[in-house]
C-alpha cells in the first residue's frame, strides 16, 4: 500500500455523526486519497468521555477498555492493533485508560475483570493514535506533499491544538508548542501563523451553560485573529463548536466585531488535496471559508 503498509482501525466516536460530522466527513476521505487503510471498530461504544471521568473512573475506564479490547479481537493475529481516534476526548480518554490499565495493577486487575464477564480480554497490543500522528509519523510529511494538488497558498491558518491531544500526554508531540499540525499546514501550502493559545482550554462543555466561559473562548478567537490567522484549524470536535458556534454571542459581549472561519485540519487537507468541498463537510460551517485568489 502507498505511505504505509499498516492497518489501522477507526474509532469514530460519539460526536462523529453529530455536532463533529464535517471531522468524519474529511478525515475519511482524506485517509482514502492518501492510501491509508482503515476499518471501522465492529460494536463500539462510547469512550466516556472527560465528564463521565469525574463521575466515576473505573466505569470510565472500563467503556474505554472495552473498545480497546474489541480492536483486538477484531485483529487477532496483529502483534500491534493501531486505533485511530480523530476526537481529541476520545483520543485522550482511550489513551489514558491504556495508561492506567497498563501501569497501575489495582485499576488493570480490576478492568480486566469487568472485561472477562463480558466475554472480552485485553492484552495491551492495542495501540492509541491521533491522526496527525499517524500522518507525520508513519505516512510522512514527504508524501504527503507529493499528493497535494491544490496547494491553499496565501491562506494564513492558525494551528489550534486545544488541550486534550498533547496534555497531560505527549506520546508524539511537544506538549506545550506542538508542531504536527504545523508541519501538516505548511506542506499543503498554508501559512501556520505563530501564536500563543494553540493549546489554550477552549472552556469544553462548560461553554454551554456560563457565560463566564465565553471569555476563554473569545481569547482564542481574538489572539487568531490579532496574530493575522484567517482561519482557525482545529482536530476536536468540542473546540470547533466552541469556537465557531459562539462568535455572534462574543460580539455582543465583548463589543468584538471580527468574526473567523473554524474548521478541522482533515478539511484543508481535503481541499489541498483536490476533494470537493461539500464532500469534507465544508457547506456545514457557519462562516465560510474564503480561499486566497491565487488558490
Amino acid at each position: 500500500m502507498e505511505g504505509t503498509d499498516m492497518k489501522y482501525i477507526y474509532y469514530p466516536g460519539c460526536s462523529a455523526s453529530g455536532t463533529g460530522r464535517g471531522y468524519e466527513e474529511s478525515t475519511l476521505p482524506v485517509f482514502e486519497e492518501l492510501g491509508i487503510e482503515m476499518v471501522t471498530l465492529e460494536d463500539w461504544n462510547c469512550c466516556g468521555a472527560t465528564a463521565y471521568m469525574s463521575v466515576d473512573e473505573a466505569k470510565a475506564f472500563a467503556l474505554s477498555a472495552r473498545n480497546l479490547a474489541l480492536a483486538e479481537d477484531q485483529f487477532p493475529d496483529m502483534d500491534e492493533v493501531h486505533i485511530v481516534a480523530p476526537c481529541a476526548a476520545c483520543y485522550l480518554g482511550l489513551l489514558k485508560a491504556k495508561k492506567y490499565i497498563d501501569t497501575d495493577p489495582k485499576i488493570g486487575g480490576t478492568i480486566r475483570k469487568a472485561l472477562q464477564s463480558a466475554e472480552l480480554d485485553y492484552t495491551g497490543r492495542a495501540k492509541v493514535r491521533h491522526p496527525l500522528d499517524v500522518l507525520v509519523n508513519d505516512y510522512g510529511l514527504d508524501k504527503l506533499k507529493e499528493k497535494v494538488k491544490r496547494p491553499l497558498t496565501g491562506l494564513k491558518v492558525a494551528a489550534y491544538y486545544g488541550c486534550q491531544i498533547v496534555r497531560p500526554y505527549s506520546d508524539f508531540d511537544e506538549g506545550h508548542d506542538p508542531q504536527t499540525m504545523d508541519q501538516v499546514l505548511e506542506v499543503l501550502g498554508v501559512e501556520a501563523i505563530e501564536w500563543p493559545h494553540k493549546t489554550r482550554c477552549c472552556g469544553g462543555a462548560q461553554t454551554w451553560s456560563s457565560d463566564p466561559f465565553l471569555e476563554l473562548v473569545w481569547i482564542i478567537l481574538k489572539d487568531a485573529i490579532g496574530s493575522g490567522g484567517d482561519a482557525v484549524a482545529t482536530a476536536c470536535p468540542m473546540c470547533q463548536f466552541n469556537l465557531e458556534c459562539f462568535q455572534n454571542k462574543i460580539r455582543a459581549k465583548f463589543d468584538y466585531q471580527k468574526k473567523i472561519p473554524v474548521v478541522y485540519f482533515t478539511q484543508l487537507m481535503g481541499l489541498a488535496l483536490g476533494i470537493d468541498a461539500n464532500k469534507l463537510g465544508m457547506n456545514r460551517l457557519f462562516e465560510r471559508l474564503e480561499l486566497p485568489a491565487s488558490v
